[in-house]
């Protein structure tokens, strides 16, 4: 439960300062963390959402169980940072290099009711990011909505979504926020030390 606790913790603390256009996310709310939450899949869900090729996912054991995540929040119909931060993502992958298969980037839409997975697909490419490690997310708008609270970073518009990047080793409980302005190699480096296997487990 202590690990549990400081999952949400990690993810509740204040927001990055968001671009122009953009505001800072809003918070889950406390009833999210309080009260017996039992496991990591019963407090991120298994809501299900679509990936950019159409495919159901659940949230928790599809797409964060076992893995090394970087999330981020996009929407398609965005003209300054989302492309921007999709292309230094790009960047760092590249940065991760035999460590890149090792982690899995998420970006998850603000903008459901206009991001179909066609929509997602087409953005991925245009950005140069439709790469297998790489899942793109929609669905049901109060299902994206459920999801996002759960990681802190529900808005009130799609335009309002945090830029805020956030890193985590899913199985072994550790989670960092990421500034987005943060260099591309400052970041493959976090992901590169969650993605190495802690000693004595």
């Amino acid at each position: 439960m202590k690990a549990l606790r400081g999952i949400a913790l990690a993810l509740l603390a204040a927001s990055v300062q968001a671009h122009e256009g953009h505001a800072p996310a809003a918070g889950a709310t406390a009833q999210d963390v309080k009260g017996g939450i039992p496991d990591a899949r019963s407090y991120f869900t298994d809501t299900p959402l679509l990936d950019q090729d159409g495919r159901e996912r659940r949230f928790y054991s599809d797409v964060l169980a076992g893995r090394v995540v970087l999330l981020n929040v996009i929407y398609t119909r965005c003209k300054d940072a989302c492309p921007l931060i999709t292309r230094k993502l790009r960047e760092v992958r590249t940065a991760l290099g035999e460590q890149a298969g090792r982690v899995y980037f998420v970006s998850l839409s603000s903008d459901p009711e206009h991001d179909s997975p066609e929509a997602l697909k087409a953005f991925a490419r245009q950005q140069g990011a439709d790469d297998p490690n790489w899942i793109f997310l929609t669905g049901d708008k109060a299902n994206l909505e459920r999801v996002l609270a759960r990681l802190g970073q529900l808005s009130q518009s799609p335009e309002a979504h945090s830029t805020l990047l956030i890193a985590g080793d899913v199985p072994n409980k550790r989670w960092s926020k990421i500034r987005p302005d943060a260099p591309p190699a400052a970041i493959a480096q976090r992901l590169q030390l969650l993605a190495e296997p802690l000693v004595g487990r």
